[in-house]
């Protein structure tokens, strides 16, 4: 899976860096999971506080296209995002423990 940033820009307004990139990808569709991870990787941003909003496929292609957004703090984000957007990007502590140990 790789990653490549269309567009970056910091919207002080909203306390965030919103960035447009497309996914290229050699099988199924990644979940907005593995995206967001990638991401964090990617751009070196702390997983707290990255959302990755959506993710669409091109049809035709073995890309996406998607759109995340970096907030400040926590604080920002939880009065900016809704609770759907926040479950979606929701990770698993002990998920993350196990995948570590092996």
């Amino acid at each position: 899976m790789d990653i490549s940033i269309i567009s970056d820009r910091n919207n002080p307004l909203l306390q965030r860096r919103e960035i447009k990139f497309t996914v290229s990808f050699d099988a199924a569709t990644p979940s907005i999971k593995d995206v967001k991870m990638k991401l964090v990787a990617v751009l070196n941003a702390n997983k707290q506080v990255l959302v990755v909003d959506t993710l669409d496929q091109i049809f035709g292609k073995l890309e996406a296209e998607g759109y995340a957004k970096i907030y400040n703090d926590e604080k920002a984000m939880a009065t900016i995002e809704t609770k759907s957007v926040l479950e979606k990007n929701k990770i698993e502590e002990e998920a993350e423990a196990e995948v570590a140990e092996e």
